[in-house]
């Protein structure tokens, strides 16, 4: 379940099973990976709780949580993306003090 040092990028994607429309395993994993893996560190404050900051406390690294496909119901799917420790404070407004 956890992050492999290989991963920088998961995009989950929702598909058709028949009827409905279901996460796909990235997704899930995304989902599985907020709740349960990362610490959340921080709100994007320009951009109205749509991008949330989380670092794993197994290696440090940031992974920025987003929705690409926003115009879809509920946001759309989830991508979690690694970001480099000066992007993550640029970006998230961060002092050391904070993380």
């Amino acid at each position: 379940m956890s992050l492999r040092p290989d991963e920088t990028d998961l995009v989950g994607k929702w598909v058709k099973d028949g009827n409905r429309i279901v996460a796909d395993q990235v997704e899930l994993r995304i989902g599985e990976l907020i709740a349960h893996e990362l610490k959340k560190i921080a709100v994007n404050p320009d951009a109205g709780g749509w991008e949330v900051l989380f670092r794993d406390p197994h290696d440090g690294r940031y992974w920025e949580l987003t929705y690409p496909q926003s115009e879809m119901h509920g946001g759309g799917p989830k991508r979690l993306t690694s970001l480099s420790p000066t992007a993550a404070f640029a970006k998230y407004r961060l002092s050391n003090n904070e993380v």
